[in-house]
């Protein structure tokens, strides 16, 4: 039963994808759905990209390993995400449509042409190398979870989803992406509500409280500080909120969605669909971890991020367990698709189309070069997690870092100081790759995260040299030397 309900929702996923495929017809249907695909499927895909296997393996997984001082994690992460959806989302799409521009990179160089090229390439370089191991640690994650539940082995769970995804996602692009994505939020959510309400209910009929049983799990873990005090429960939450400052413009799969939205309307019902299912999912998945220490005791798992999948099997009927352990799956599937998405997209438009071809290209050319590197980047991303056993928590909070916070420096200053310039942008995005890298390989992550430190060596240095350097007045929308969309075939 079990096996039936998984190949259904493969099944599902694969064919859903490749009807909505049908609907691309061109490079911006392919990159942010021709600004035609309305709020409410935007706001689900957009909430089933941003929070993938990280949310219900990797944090769930930190909740069940670490305690209640994990939960800072999620405070940090909501408030990114509800900053995100209120302040940025409509500015997004305003500067979209002003510029002509329909990524992350073609925006900065149609703004900045001075310095176009330079941000095109550099940007590209950034997106694909961290998006490599994003994708990564989501097929890492379908692989762990179809092991614990069939016991087939990771490699052929990492081989299966890999080219499901591929093989929609080359074709149909962010039309076919996003639908998928909106039954993969469903499928999310109702893991994130369903289980942790069957879970509470079994802890308030057992013998042990959860209080109690926290308590006896081990040191700190019923402490919000985890156990420490003054700077050091200052630092590790500090640590932990960090995830909010990739939020604030600097994840370039979310922002497509917001981009492609069609007007401010959308943006409004987009806003308050995606921050309640945010409030219901972090809620759902805390409680899964906290609950799971009851329950199942500490060493249930050799792996802590295999909480969720050994609760849904432990818990439920086969056939219910392979629905709720589909939601599971489709949080990895959401994320790799997604960012697939983005960084083929921003090969075929930012560097083929904008440095190779000077804009010259056809768009029956770019939609061809943007499968093509999608299709690469997924295969990078497949290798990656073939040969690496990092938790996906960490590798992700790596990619974190090294995105969105040199990212969202970038955008939150082009967006709001008028003096803002192209050398400020280039000052980011290589200030926040370097730091990410430095500070990551010398261990200096694990006293105080990447993510925060990235996110502020950028913003600083971007500031500075901007401060430092006169830059010439950007022209109006429409007559920069960056390129639009393409040019017709």
């Amino acid at each position: 039963m079990l096996t039936a309900v998984f190949a259904l929702y493969f099944a599902l996923t694969l064919g859903l994808g490749l009807w909505q495929a049908t609907r691309t017809k061109s490079q911006k249907d392919f990159v942010i759905g021709g600004s035609k695909l309305p709020g409410w499927m935007l706001a689900l895909s957009e909430r089933a990209t941003g929070e993938s296997a990280w949310l219900l393996l990797g944090f769930t997984g930190l909740v069940y390993g670490t305690g209640l001082a994990s939960v800072w994690v999620a405070v940090g992460c909501l408030s990114g995400i509800c900053t995100a959806w209120i302040v940025l989302a409509r500015k997004f799409r305003e500067e979209a449509e002003r510029h002509f521009a329909i990524t992350m990179p073609e925006y900065f160089s149609a703004k900045f042409p001075s310095h176009a090229a330079t941000i095109r390439l550099l940007s590209t370089v950034i997106i694909v190398f961290f998006f490599v191991f994003y994708v990564g640690a989501q097929f890492a994650g379908a692989g762990k979870t179809i092991f614990v539940t069939f016991g087939v082995d990771p490699f052929w769970g990492q081989i299966v989803s890999c080219a499901v995804i591929l093989a929609y996602a080359t074709l149909g692009g962010f039309v076919s992406v996003v639908a998928v994505d909106a039954f993969q939020a469903i499928l999310m959510i109702t893991t994130l509500v369903v289980t942790p309400v069957v879970m509470l209910a079994k802890v308030a009929a057992g013998p042990v409280s959860l209080s109690r049983a926290l308590a006896a799990a081990g040191p700190g873990v019923d402490s919000w500080t985890g156990g420490v005090g003054g700077f050091a429960a200052g630092l590790l939450i500090f640590n932990h909120f960090a995830w909010f400052f990739g939020y604030l413009g600097g994840q370039p799969q979310l922002n497509a969605r917001f981009m492609g939205m069609r007007d401010d309307r959308q943006v409004r019902i987009g806003r308050n669909l995606a921050v309640g299912w945010t409030l219901v999912a972090y809620v759902g998945a805390v409680l899964i971890g906290l609950c799971a220490i009851p329950l199942f005791g500490r060493g249930a798992v050799a792996d802590q991020e295999m909480i969720l999948p050994t609760v849904l099997s432990g818990l439920f009927p086969p056939w219910l367990a392979g629905i709720l352990l589909a939601g599971a799956v489709a949080a990895m599937v959401s994320t790799a698709e997604s960012m697939l998405i983005v960084a083929g997209s921003s090969i075929s438009q930012d560097v083929y189309n904008g440095i190779l071809r000077k804009g010259r290209a056809s768009d029956r050319t770019l939609l061809a070069v943007s499968r093509v590197a999608t299709l690469a980047v997924g295969i990078l991303g497949l290798a990656l997690a073939l040969t690496t056993d990092r938790l996906v928590y960490n590798i992700v909070s790596y990619a974190w870092a090294g995105i969105g916070c040199s990212f969202a420096p970038a955008i939150l200053l082009s967006f709001y100081w008028r003096r803002f310039g192209g050398r400020g942008v280039v000052t980011a995005l290589v200030m926040g790759l370097l730091t990410t890298v430095v500070w990551i390989s010398t261990g200096l992550d694990r006293t105080v995260t990447a993510m925060a430190v990235t996110f502020f060596v950028a913003i600083g240095s971007a500031a500075l040299v901007t401060l430092l350097a006169a830059e010439p007045p950007s022209p109006p929308p429409g007559t920069s030397a960056g390129t639009g969309s393409g040019s017709e075939p």
